[in-house]
């Protein structure tokens, strides 16, 4: 009788293996790595993925049944000590099982499914998936009564933050890590993929300033020497007042009047050559701009504040910029505003965002929506407008003003202090 019951202890311990291994695998294996093998034919990796669909009752089940098997092995070897050992054997009992349990139902094969979670999950998924059905009606009742007692105290599971899956996708970037150029890159960019839902086109506009613009009200040969000289092929045009925009001219549109007025201005209507200005409100997120770029098929932009003033320009290309970095190309002017001094500081201008600054030196200055410039960021931090030759410490670093242009931060030296 003490054999059989030894005998039925032992397949015991190997279930509470089996279930304690089967949690560690579904909990520790890859769902993104489980839906590419999906994509790519496996058929395997498709039960898998429905169990951790259904995480919750999977774990229910398998903590359900683990509990089962240790108690009823953990009574099973009480009752043959006590018939061996008399009251004492209740001590022994406790120890051998602790002992039993902790290495070969517990850390043996935790440790091993942790390191063959994909294999593991796929060659028992259809064991588990009939386990779930099995002990569904106890661990629906077991859940209902978790999430009452949470509720009670306060705790609502049912409520899952919406920035809770970004922040895991966040945190898997964070361990893609290496000192290669290549691998700091690929951080970069898919960093500023999942910032594109949450940056406003005024922070990566083209400020009006900046902006090359035609006035209608200048002679039709200044106006083609201007497109013609211009490193851009769109072109706003006013009529007075630069607020008042009234079309984008294209280079190409501006050649073909051109040639079938054989070289000559006179009588070029720039008004009907121009298309249509797409107007935007300065708010607008770049992944709702991304996409309505992909849908009007356009490349070109017109930024507004709230009033309707005219703010910026902002392109399909400054949102890509934000993805890959920076792109130059034959025409592009080769100054970005930032250059490496021989002691290591930086020289940058005012205008230069935080953002680009951030990623070409890996760098984690705070980007508020209050500023999207280091200059912008010295004013909000001092609260005041600098004068040249003026120095602060802000978040790390030393900032020494070394030029201004009016009231604005033209020219900054950026030193990264000694922690």
């Amino acid at each position: 009788m003490i054999l059989i019951t030894c005998a039925i202890i032992f397949v015991l311990i190997l279930l509470s293996a089996f279930f304690s291994g089967s949690e560690t695998a579904f909990t520790a294996v890859s769902a993104a790595r489980l839906r590419a093998a999906e994509h790519n034919g496996d058929t395997r990796a498709t039960p898998v993925l429905e169990i951790l669909d259904k995480k919750e009752k999977m774990i229910g089940a398998l903590l359900l049944g683990n509990n089962l098997v240790n108690i009823l092995a953990s009574a099973l070897a009480t009752s043959v000590f006590i018939k061996i050992f008399g009251e004492a054997g209740v001590v022994y009992a406790t120890l051998v099982m602790t002992l039993l349990v902790l290495i070969f139902a517990e850390v043996l094969p935790k440790t091993f499914a942790l390191h063959h979670a994909s294999g593991m999950t796929r060659l028992i998924a259809p064991i588990i998936k009939l386990l779930i059905i099995v002990l569904s009606p106890i661990t629906q009742m077991i859940a209902f009564i978790v999430r009452r007692t949470l509720r009670v105290l306060g705790a609502d599971i049912s409520r899952v933050a919406s920035g809770a899956h970004v922040e895991l996708l966040r945190g898997a970037i964070e361990l893609h890590d290496g000192e290669e150029e290549e691998v700091q890159t690929q951080r970069a960019m898919l960093r500023s993929i999942l910032d594109l839902a949450e940056i406003e086109v005024e922070e990566i506009m083209t400020h009006r300033k900046n902006v090359e613009m035609i006035n209608l009200q200048e002679d039709e040969d200044t106006i083609v020497m201007q497109v013609l000289n211009s490193q851009y092929t769109r072109h706003p045009i006013f009529d007075g007042d630069q607020d008042n925009i009234i079309g984008v001219l294209h280079s190409k549109a501006l050649l073909r009047a051109l040639q079938e007025s054989k070289g000559g201005t006179e009588g070029l209507n720039f008004r009907e050559l121009a298309t249509d200005p797409w107007f935007i409100p300065d708010a607008t997120h770049l992944y709702a701009q991304l996409q309505a770029f992909k849908q009007r098929r356009e490349h070109f932009a017109v930024v507004v504040d709230e009033y309707g003033s005219f703010l910026g320009i902002v392109t399909l290309e400054d949102i890509l910029e934000e993805i890959v970095g920076e792109i130059d190309d034959e025409h592009d002017v080769a100054v970005t505003g930032v250059r490496v001094d021989t002691d290591g500081s930086i020289l940058a201008q005012g205008t230069v965002t935080i953002r680009d600054l951030n990623r070409e030196f890996n760098w984690k200055l705070p980007d508020d929506e209050d500023y999207a410039t280091i200059a912008g960021l010295l004013l909000y931090e001092s609260q005041t407008v600098p004068d040249a030759g003026q120095s602060f410490i802000f978040h790390g670093f030393r900032f020494n003003i070394l030029r201004k242009t009016g009231n604005q931060i033209a020219l900054i030296r950026m030193k990264q202090l000694e922690e």
